[in-house]
């Protein structure tokens, strides 16, 4: 309770910086337009005195005894009553970093203006953009501070009641947020891969609000007679360009310019099936038989394909055919607690934080791992170097029991679909 007070503190001061330091710099405000302006900064001012509005609650309740007896009643008035404000700025952010690049790379005396800001000793070395990501790291810091005040709360206790009512309206704020980033995020990612394909016969229309891209990426499709010495010619094998979406598949081949994609054959995702392939030598490594019980052209057809490792082989057979047997169960599946923080490079990988606790269903000898974060059963690859494996049995049965606790609480109403994340920036409120 005192953290949450404390770093609603600390949070509140950085946006007085981002505040009194940029948005009313007079020398920054000159060199950009009313919607430049309004590109960046969003309606930063709102979700200021929507902070504002909540320390100096959370502040007269200290006055009120400094042994802190309870937050989270202010926490659930909150954000009930002022922390939608919340949503609007996040979702904005999609556009804010990719017109914040945009003025940086065109406007010459922003760019000079924003040099000179950033190297102010009021900003202590952070960048800019540290200051603007503020709000996106806040609402889920607080769900999280709310999370492990319900962990600790007496059982059938006032405290627990108000920590179950405030983590199910931030919960809600943070799926809300969740939801609006990632659909205009991948409607502006299925547009622009629509410009790259060329259909070679069949048109299949792309764009769809209930489509979003799963993975994509290089494979090599394999012909022949499956014996090493007739795999030694390269004519045996090309490279063909999957894109993979939760409902459909498209195998298509690279334009010599890389710019283009040429679609060779698609398929929808549930006539796919997966067969995974022993290795036979280096030339028939890390090959899986890809079916299309039924492809565009209505007739079956299997696909011998290649990929560079391992890793990559055990991924793509996850994505394409998500309702196989994972190798571990989850009764009997090894945890992980993350020990440093990653952010997913590809669709089909996960963003984790320090301290996410994982069940892990997948397990490459390569160094990768698929796992399932228990407070919200997300589910993605990351590298087995930012975890380590939990060996004590009762620690991972108390790790259960309390995310079991937190879900069972508001009837198992948590699941908050992809979690936000702090994109690597160095602080977190």
């Amino acid at each position: 309770m005192f953290e949450l007070v404390t770093s609603e503190a600390s949070y509140y001061k950085s946006l007085e910086v981002l505040e009194t330091h940029f948005l009313k710099n007079p020398v920054l405000v000159n060199t950009l337009s009313q919607s430049d302006m309004h590109f960046l900064f969003s309606n930063i001012e709102e979700v200021m005195k929507a902070s504002e509005r909540f320390l100096m609650d959370l502040e007269n309740r200290i006055e009120q005894s400094l042994q802190i007896s309870e937050v989270c009643d202010i926490v659930h008035h909150h954000a009930v009553k002022h922390f939608h404000v919340f949503i609007t700025y996040v979702i904005n952010q999609v556009y804010q970093q990719k017109n914040y690049r945009r003025i940086l790379q065109g406007n010459q005396l922003f760019r000079e203006a924003m040099a000179q800001l950033e190297n102010h000793p009021c900003v202590r070395g952070l960048s800019f953009t540290s200051f603007l990501i503020l709000p996106f790291q806040r609402i889920t810091r607080l769900k999280m501070l709310v999370q492990n005040i319900l962990k600790k709360a007496e059982e059938n206790s006032e405290i627990e009641a108000n920590a179950i009512k405030a983590h199910q309206q931030l919960e809600q704020i943070v799926k809300e947020c969740n939801e609006g980033v990632r659909k205009m995020s991948r409607t502006e990612e299925l547009i622009s891969i629509e410009k790259t394909l060329e259909f070679k016969s069949k048109s299949v229309p792309v764009i769809s609000h209930s489509r979003w891209l799963l993975k994509k990426g290089e494979v090599q499709q394999m012909a022949g007679p499956k014996s090493t010495r007739t795999m030694r010619s390269k004519k045996l094998h090309h490279p063909v360009y999957l894109f993979l979406f939760n409902n459909l598949l498209l195998i298509t081949k690279r334009s010599s310019s890389g710019e283009k994609y040429q679609v060779l054959d698609s398929s929808t995702r549930a006539m796919l099936r997966t067969e995974d392939l022993e290795d036979q030598g280096q030339m028939l490594a890390n090959v899986f038989n890809l079916k299309l019980l039924e492809n565009q052209e209505e007739r079956p057809v299997n696909y011998m394909l290649k990929t560079s490792s391992m890793s990559d082989k055990l991924r793509w057979i996850c994505a394409l055919t998500p309702n196989r047997r994972t190798r571990f169960m989850s009764t009997t599946s090894p945890q992980v607690q993350c020990i440093q923080s990653y952010s997913s490079q590809e669709p089909d990988e996960l963003s984790i934080e320090m301290a996410d606790l994982l069940n892990i269903l997948e397990r490459t000898e390569d160094g990768w791992m698929m796992g399932e974060r228990l407070h919200d059963g997300e589910r993605g690859w990351f590298p087995c170097r930012v975890v380590e494996e939990i060996q004590n049995q009762e620690v991972r049965a108390q790790n259960l029991r309390e995310c079991q606790r937190i879900h069972m609480a508001y009837g198992g109403g948590a699941s908050s679909g992809a979690r936000l994340g702090s994109r690597g920036f160095p602080r977190q409120y």
